[in-house]
C-alpha cells in the first residue's frame, strides 16, 4: 500500500541509465563566462551594502 503512493515513486532507482553528454569547450567557456559575472556582480552588490 505505501509503495504505490506517487510521492515514492519519485525516489525509486530509475531502471534505465541516463547517459550524460561531455560539455564542449564552447559550452565551458560560456558557463566561465556566467560564473565570472555572478561573482563580479556580488561583489560589487556586497562593496555597496557593506560600505
Amino acid at each position: 500500500m505505501i509503495t504505490k503512493l506517487p510521492l515514492l515513486q519519485a525516489f525509486a532507482r530509475q531502471k534505465e541509465e541516463i547517459e550524460q553528454k561531455e560539455l564542449t569547450q564552447k559550452q565551458w567557456i560560456n558557463a566561465d563566462r556566467i560564473v565570472m559575472l555572478i561573482l563580479f556582480l556580488s561583489v560589487i552588490i556586497g562593496a555597496i551594502i557593506f560600505s
